[in-house]
């Protein structure tokens, strides 16, 4: 499954793995939302709300779409974060990973604390 995030200095693709937070966040789909940056990570919320899968991670690879739990929200490093080792991407708690962006993840460097930022299937 394909979705498309956009924000008014761009727009990337992301393809999904078959989990269940995948399939809640596709059900929900189209969401708009105030964009939220922390370090070289861009999170939003959803409105969703699900459960931390089994193999959620904290450390994931730049590009890696993932789900906060705690926030309802998706997390998308591009980088690392406040509270990275090195240039490893942590997440502020484990996530569920979602799967991972098409293109260059770094265009997420355009979003801006406050962008309204869009979500739909692609």
């Amino acid at each position: 499954m394909q979705i498309r995030i956009s924000w008014p200095a761009g727009q990337l693709t992301a393809t999904l793995d078959d989990t269940p937070t995948a399939k809640a966040l596709a059900n929900s789909l189209p969401i708009s939302a105030s964009a939220h940056t922390w370090g070289e990570e861009v999170y939003f919320d959803t409105g969703v709300s699900v459960a931390l899968e089994a193999d959620a991670r904290q450390v994931v690879d730049p590009g890696t779409v993932a789900f906060w739990t705690e926030g309802d929200a998706l997390a998308l490093p591009y980088g690392p974060t406040p509270i990275s080792r090195g240039g490893e991407s942590r997440l502020a708690s484990p996530c569920n990973v979602l799967g991972s962006f098409d293109g260059d993840p770094r265009l997420l460097a355009t979003v801006r604390d406050g962008d309204p930022i869009r979500v739909e299937l692609a």
